[in-house]
């Protein structure tokens, strides 16, 4: 997965704002919102594929998706989450 000097260095695209691996129970509540189709991104589309892990903007609330271990910073792909989807925040 993503070591922590590497976290460090990654920031939000939009933003700037730092960037918090989801955790393991937190990125299950995510998945099974994604399977019921509730999870969109910064463009309105519909998240149909589960993730490996997340990156968190907490002041956001936007979700980075980490995919075969690589984040993908693309900004369009950020997914918006509520707090609901937070046993751990």
């Amino acid at each position: 997965m993503l070591d922590s000097k590497m976290l460090d260095m990654l920031r939000c695209p939009v933003d700037g704002g730092r960037l918090f691996l989801v955790s393991h129970e937190d990125l299950q509540r995510i998945n099974l919102a994604i399977l019921s189709g509730e999870l969109r991104d910064r463009l309105d589309q519909r998240i149909n594929d589960g993730l490996d892990a997340g990156l968190l903007n907490r002041q956001s609330l936007r979700i980075y998706p980490v995919r075969g271990g690589i984040p993908s910073l693309v900004a369009n792909e950020a997914i918006r989450v509520q707090l609901c989807h937070f046993a751990s925040y």
